[in-house]
């Protein structure tokens, strides 16, 4: 019994995710019928929206636990990994939810590139150069992200703009195949260089090669297998209500007549949320290889593994997938991968490029709303 009350108080967010999740599965088809009331609407999505959360912060937590088991990069790639398979889930839950959104996943993964490559970027590099004035990464770690994010988002969120094969912003079968197939074997091959032929890349100029972890957790260290376990365990909820809470977030969009942009943008908060708490504690520790890590993996999983599995599930539903940006958008994307280039040309970074990310990542904000 004291090993089941340990376990219960170290992980009590897994009773309150599958008691509330059991919870909606039963009564929440009722609950969320009708969400015409303020103060119910208000109460259902800050619940709903405080349990994955819950779920989101165990998850990085497990996966920070096996950061120090497994070492650098194996602990930021499983982390990246988990955050993208969560938000493939709730988008393809939340276009079901709303009867077939087909630019959710384009707004989403823009806002991951938004929110990433400029909000946690930029607050990373602030803060880590208010504290240290330059902090140093391996600029060849960098450069690789950098050289597979840019084909994949070019030609998977502003080339649709301009194919002539299929009317609007959308690729025919044949092209989206070829994305499809393209992303994942770009992903595979920069996978491969990660983990195994140039692990050098990733890890921090100061350490040495053999990949020790380079960062303490903060919380108890158990096995390798139980952590694997137990991330999995904490997506199952998640999983299960990522359907639930897209019928308060398509609700509130539609009866406070917000741009659709905003979904994808608060999907993506959600889910980087716990990741971008650990970019930043990295940047405050002088550890910004990992933040490095986990920022430009996150950008590159999202953009090479939910452009895949999006265009199959509208394959298998019938479903039109829209990923061609607006000129808006398309202007900002541009803006942020040619200052993401900049900043990554030199070996230290400071104070004034944190600012510049930051500023850019404002103005996309201000353009959500602002057209």
């Amino acid at each position: 019994m004291t090993k089941v009350a340990t376990f219960l108080r170290s992980e009590w967010a897994l009773v309150v995710n599958f008691a509330t999740t059991a919870l909606f599965l039963l009564f929440g088809a009722g609950w969320l019928a009708d969400l015409s009331g303020a103060g119910w609407f208000a109460f259902v999505s800050l619940w709903l929206l405080a349990v994955m959360f819950l779920s989101a912060f165990a998850v990085v937590r497990h996966a920070e636990a096996l950061a120090e088991r497994l070492g650098e990069p194996y602990g930021t790639l499983t982390l990246t990994l988990a955050i993208t398979g969560i938000e493939v889930i709730m988008i393809a839950a939340i276009m079901y939810t709303g009867k077939g959104n087909a630019t959710l996943a384009r707004d989403a993964m823009m806002a991951v590139v938004m929110i990433v490559l400029n909000g946690m970027l930029g607050l990373s590099l602030i803060v880590g150069g208010l504290r240290y004035r330059e902090q140093a990464y391996n600029l060849q770690g960098a450069n690789s992200f950098l050289a597979v994010i840019l084909p994949l988002a070019v030609l998977g969120l502003v080339q649709p703009n301009f194919t002539v094969t299929t009317p609007g912003p959308v690729y025919s079968p044949v092209q989206a195949t070829f994305l499809s197939l393209m992303s994942l074997v770009l992903y595979a091959v920069f996978l491969g260089m990660q983990t195994s032929r140039h692990r050098e890349y990733f890890m921090s100029p100061n350490e040495p090669a053999e990949g020790a972890a380079p960062h303490s957790p903060g919380h108890a260290v158990q096995s390798a297998s139980f952590h694997g376990v137990m991330l999995f365990v904490y997506i199952v909820p998640f999983v299960a209500l990522s359907k639930q809470i897209g019928v308060p977030i398509n609700h509130a969009i539609s009866v406070l007549h917000a741009p659709p942009e905003l979904a994808g943008l608060l999907i993506s908060v959600l889910i980087l949320s716990p990741e971008s708490l650990t970019a930043v504690r990295a940047a405050l520790a002088n550890q910004l290889q990992r933040s490095v890590n986990v920022l430009l993996g996150s950008v590159l999983a999202s953009i090479g593994l939910t452009i895949p599995l999006v265009l199959a599930v509208g394959f298998v539903t019938g479903q039109q997938i829209i990923l061609g940006l607006g000129a808006t958008d398309v202007t900002l994307l541009i803006l942020t991968l040619a200052l993401s280039m900049v900043t990554f040309a030199s070996q230290r970074t400071n104070v004034l490029l944190g600012a510049v990310h930051l500023l850019v990542f404002f103005a996309y904000l201000l353009f959500i709303f602002e057209r």
